[in-house]
């Protein structure tokens, strides 16, 4: 009996051993890595002006994190924000991580004047930078057009957005926030009877950005608002009340022109307007003249 009672302790003692120099092992290589950061994604659309909804059939979305002083073999795609290659040439850590996310038809169209929507949330380790996000799409996206429901017919089943480092924050941050800007106006191009679906979209964070909110007065002008800095140009349908937000602009000096849909009323124009990184710069109403 004393026998097996000892051979019991032992036992006990050597599985109590072997947690511990797990748990070790586990806080060790956690604390070799840096630890981990979360990310969130969210949705926001730059408008169409042509049509009523837009919805895009997402079923799965990626991000892929390379080391901070990884540098790729080869690039196919293409630089900045744009959508890119969706090979996985270059990278030799890291690949693809697929975040948390139910697939959804969403309509971006609901998502504007600085509206927004979270899609997926994961996580990745704090020593690697996260530089692409990949959305798979499946074949649900349709459009609705003055009241009829039209097909979108994808050119690719998926999109890939280049993070550029001047437009993201991920130092000094545990949860990185990326907006994903859907240009719906340009994403979509008829071709015959057809629409074809080629989402442009552009990532952003807000740390990184700034944005124009006012109001377009009266109401009937059915006005669309556009800003312009250099070759980068940004547009919003003002809401019920005239009230629009532009959110994403780079810092700098931007003109904005507000056009009427309905040719009754004279365009405005108002020049210098002053964007900086986490400001709202406000321009209050703009009434348009006969």
């Amino acid at each position: 009996m004393k026998s097996q009672t000892a051979h019991f302790v032992k036992a006990f003692v050597v599985t109590i051993l072997l947690g511990t120099l797990s748990v070790g092992c586990q806080k060790n290589a956690l604390e070799s890595s840096g630890g981990s950061k979360s990310i969130s994604l969210f949705i926001t659309d730059d408008p169409s002006v042509v049509f009523d909804n837009v919805f895009v059939d997402i079923q799965k979305i990626e991000v892929k994190a390379e080391d901070d002083d990884e540098t790729e073999i080869e690039h196919h795609g293409g630089s900045g924000s744009g959508n890119g290659s969706d090979d996985d040439s270059g990278s030799t850590s890291g690949g693809w991580m697929t975040l948390s996310s139910s697939a959804r038809v969403v309509d971006i169209l609901k998502f504007r004047n600085g509206l927004d929507t979270l899609i997926s949330t994961g996580s990745f380790q704090s020593a690697r930078t996260l530089k692409k996000v990949r959305i798979t799409l499946g074949n649900n996206n349709t459009a609705v057009l003055n009241g009829a429901t039209v097909a979108l017919k994808l050119k690719k089943n998926t999109v890939i957005i280049n993070l550029e480092d001047e437009r993201i924050e991920q130092k000094n941050i545990d949860n990185v926030k990326i907006w994903l800007d859907i240009d719906a106006g340009r994403s979509i191009r008829r071709s015959g009877n057809q629409f074809e679906f080629e989402p442009g979209i552009n990532a952003f964070s807000r740390e990184k950005a700034g944005s124009i909110e006012g109001r377009v007065a009266p109401l009937d002008a059915r006005a669309i608002v556009t800003a312009i800095s250099g070759t980068d140009t940004a547009t919003a349908k003002p809401g019920r009340e005239g009230e629009f937000k532009i959110i994403g602009l780079k810092a700098g000096t931007y003109k904005l022109i507000v056009h009427s849909t309905t040719n009754s009323y004279a365009d405005a124009v108002l020049s210098n307007i002053t964007v900086k990184t986490k400001e709202d710069s406000h321009v209050g109403t703009i009434t348009l003249r006969k």
